[in-house]
């Protein structure tokens, strides 16, 4: 089981801005212009990089995406800090 993970984020207040994130880039936008552009979290200006963290580390429904969802492919999850945008590059 993985103990430890690197994601990038992009998080904002409504989930029909993060739907919108989405379909962006489902067309192919880059996710560190978009993150730089509309992410209300701090990480938002180094391109959503939260860095590798360790499970438990963060809020349990973002942990579970995070141990849990697809590498690379873009998941939605809400948390009491907002909607998500959440690309999971590795686990280890």
């Amino acid at each position: 089981m993985a103990r430890t993970a690197a994601a990038l984020h992009i998080l904002v207040k409504h989930k029909e801005q993060a739907e919108a994130i989405m379909q962006q880039l489902a067309k192919g936008a880059k996710f560190d212009l978009l993150a730089k552009k509309h992410s209300t979290c701090p990480s938002g200006k180094k391109g959503g990089s939260l860095g590798e963290f360790k499970k438990g580390q963060m809020v349990p429904p973002f942990d579970k995406v995070c141990f849990s969802g697809e590498l690379i492919t873009p998941h939605m999850v809400k948390t009491k800090f907002g909607w998500h945008v959440v690309k999971v590059l590795y686990r280890t």
